[in-house]
């Protein structure tokens, strides 16, 4: 029989847009119904390997990740990160291979942030195998720089600060993926284990939904509290930042959103990146 724990463990990245969608949870700025949550902040790629032993009760994971934890969480219909036309980058010290972009990335050894992440899945179906090495995503940058990467799979703030950083974009998988489907890039989502009794799952899903439309209606408060957590980022594109991955998509998947998490799982499993596609559950 399930038992109510005293605190809900709630996971999620030390990131900006993450920071704004959890602030008015953290800070008890809206009615947390009587529940109390442990914020447990860890990188994605961690968080994904923790949700494939259901450690936490609630996660921020990787759309990727899910395939491997559906029969452990559901999940929620807010809360994701998606790139519509935009999303990870691979990025170089010189941005002109004299090949075909495709056949050049294939020679190159790449720094990937977790073989677990979206950013990674996308890369595959984008390249087919390639080389990689696993660097923790703020260090790709110097895996880069120091050559001991020819390449990096670039992920979160870098996105925004590699060209400051000296680096040059070689490809946009958001802007590719968008090209080839007309869908959005899906990266990453909020699962709750699927222990928890359905009508709990609808309450923590309604706190969560109210967190991402309090922040969104309180952007400048919200925007002022992720500061700690954007990385190389001054106000101006930590605001950019939160407004690419915190939007219409966050508050609900949608339609389309939908179509873009089965069309990428079902991609990655028709192509063998993946051993099937999951079945899909989302807690309304």
């Amino acid at each position: 029989m399930w038992r109510a724990p005293d605190v809900f463990t709630l996971g999620h990245s030390p990131d900006p847009d993450d920071a704004f969608m959890f602030y008015a949870i953290a800070k008890n700025k809206i009615d947390l119904r009587g529940y109390r949550f442990e914020h447990r902040l860890e990188d994605i790629q961690t968080l994904n390997e923790r949700a494939t032993r259901g450690e936490l009760h609630i996660s921020a994971i990787s759309i990727h990740a899910y395939a491997y934890v559906a029969d452990k969480y559901a999940l929620l219909s807010c809360g994701a990160s998606m790139g519509d036309g935009y999303g990870p980058i691979v990025i170089g010290q010189t941005r002109n291979p004299k090949s075909e972009i495709r056949n050049w990335l294939r020679e190159q050894l790449i720094a990937v942030p977790g073989t677990m992440t979206s950013a990674f899945l996308a890369l595959k179906l984008y390249l087919g195998d390639f080389k990689h090495v696993v660097v923790p995503f703020d260090q790709i940058f110097d895996a880069v720089r120091d050559e001991r990467a020819d390449a990096g799979l670039i992920i979160h703030e870098g996105q925004l600060t590699y060209a400051k950083s000296g680096f040059e974009k070689v490809v946009d998988l958001g802007e590719w993926w968008k090209g080839k489907t007309n869908l959005p890039l899906p990266l990453g989502g909020n699962v709750i284990r699927k222990d928890i009794p359905p009508a709990i799952q609808r309450e923590l899903a309604g706190i969560m939904r109210e967190s991402i439309d309090f922040g969104l209606a309180h952007r400048e408060e919200a925007v002022a509290h992720s500061m700690p957590f954007a990385r190389d980022m001054n106000d101006k594109l930590a605001d950019q930042f939160i407004g690419m991955y915190v939007n219409d998509f966050t508050r609900d998947y949608g339609e389309k959103g939908r179509a873009a998490i089965r069309k990428f799982l079902e991609d990655a499993a028709a192509a063998g990146h993946i051993e099937k596609s999951a079945e899909i559950e989302f807690v309304e």
